[in-house]
């Protein structure tokens, strides 16, 4: 089931690491965010939508 589309996601951080679990720094790390409100545009895949569910309080999400 290969999908043809290429999807993609912007992501942003909208919120500072100050006080997060070590695990959700690692997680905000692998998405390729370093900063408050920076943005990466990702392919939208269950891997990714992992990252972003397991960080929800501290991202925005763009589709």
């Amino acid at each position: 089931m290969a999908n043809t589309t290429n999807k993609t996601i912007r992501v942003r951080l909208v919120k500072g690491l100050r006080g997060v679990q070590a695990r959700h720094r690692l997680s905000v790390k692998a998405l390729g965010l370093n900063k408050t409100n920076d943005v990466r545009e990702l392919k939208d895949s269950p891997q990714v939508r992992g990252l972003i569910n397991t960080v929800y309080y501290l991202v925005q999400v763009e589709e």
